[in-house]
Parts: structure tokens; C-alpha cells; sequence
């Protein structure tokens, strides 16, 4: 996978535009010069939740020795359900209500921005080619840099294109993203197939 291809699919499972109605929503009882300070600040720490995820997700692996195979196809999994999740939204959304108050950590860094499946996908590439952390952090950095300005700019977006196009492009966003989480489930368990069998 080139670093290309792994920002795109990172940038794929971030999903800014399904998120714009979502943050617009649970930013708009704040006060308006507050809603891009407390934006930036839930980028960043959902950032370094990746970046912790990417760097730390070997280490992990080994810790409770997990197989690469295992995590391929759990990722695969993950993949599925949320792109399924993007095409066939429920009317609560994604996570359901997030409550009153300031958001802080959760929901928007974490699970919104930092989700289940962007964590899994990190620890996979770390994983699977540990020689290339460099071009794996390059692509977290481009996938998220293309989220956050997104999401930076929900206000004009969503003013411009509309709720209908929004979705649309989600769906088309989860579409692919179903498509990559089978090929990840086929590798998975074709590597599994042909793995040596560990001596009992």
C-alpha cells in the first residue's frame, strides 16, 4: 500500500462530511468565537490518539499475542459495519445523543473523529509494516489535515452543498469503504489459510 493509498483510505474512515451535521449540532450552543477553538483542540487530541494507536499498536499486538491475521480481519470487520453504518444511517446517528455541555474528548475526538475502526486501521498498517512508520505517519498527518480543514469549514460546506449532497457523499464515502474492508477481511483470512500452523 503506498502512502498515498493508505491516507486516502484513513481519510475514507475519518468521514468529515458525514460528520459536519453532527458537529454543527453539538457545537452550536456554544458561543460562536468558542466552537473552533474547542474544534481544534478535539482534532488534536484525536491526533495524538492515532498517532499513540500507530506508534504503540505492535507493541500491543505482542503484549497480548495477537496474530496480524487476527487484527486484518477484525479491522475488516470493524470497516464493514461502520461503512454500513454510513450507508444506512439511523435517524439517532452514528453514536446516538451525546448529551449537553461542552464536548470534551467524547464524543468528537473519540469515537467520531478517533473511532474504533481509524484506530484498528493505524495499528494495522503499523503492524503489518513496521519498517514504514514514516510513511504511515505521513499519511495519518495528510488524512487528517484533510479532515480537519473540512471540518474546520462545516459552517460554509454545509451552507453550500446542503444536508442532500452531504449524505449522498457519505454514503458514496461508505460504498467505498465497505469495498476496502472486504478486500482487508480476504487478505486477513487468506493469510490466515496459508500462515504456518504454531507448534503445540
Amino acid at each position: 500500500m503506498t502512502t498515498i493509498s493508505a491516507a486516502l483510505l484513513l481519510f475514507l474512515i475519518l468521514d468529515p462530511l458525514g460528520n459536519i451535521p453532527v458537529f454543527l449540532g453539538l457545537l452550536e450552543p456554544l458561543p460562536a468565537g468558542r466552537r473552533r477553538m474547542v474544534l481544534f483542540r478535539e482534532l488534536l487530541i484525536a491526533l495524538l490518539v492515532l498517532f499513540a494507536f500507530l506508534w504503540g499498536g505492535r507493541t500491543v499486538l505482542d503484549a497480548m499475542h495477537l496474530r496480524q491475521e487476527s487484527v486484518s480481519i477484525a479491522g475488516g470487520i470493524v470497516l464493514f459495519l461502520i461503512g454500513l453504518k454510513m450507508i444506512f444511517p439511523s435517524p439517532e446517528g452514528m453514536f446516538g445523543d451525546a448529551g449537553a455541555g461542552e464536548p470534551f474528548i467524547v464524543p468528537m475526538a473519540i469515537p467520531l473523529i478517533a473511532g474504533p475502526s481509524g484506530m484498528a486501521s493505524v495499528m494495522l498498517l503499523g503492524s503489518q509494516d513496521p519498517g514504514r512508520m514514516g510513511d504511515w505517519s505521513l499519511a495519518l498527518l495528510l488524512a487528517w489535515g484533510g479532515t480537519a480543514a473540512i471540518l474546520l469549514s462545516a459552517t460554509y460546506l454545509y451552507k453550500a452543498l446542503g444536508r442532500p449532497v452531504l449524505v449522498a457523499v457519505e454514503r458514496l464515502m461508505g460504498m467505498l469503504l465497505v469495498a476496502v474492508s472486504v478486500q482487508m477481511l480476504m487478505d486477513g483470512v487468506a493469510a490466515w489459510l496459508h500462515a504456518p500452523t504454531p507448534a503445540g
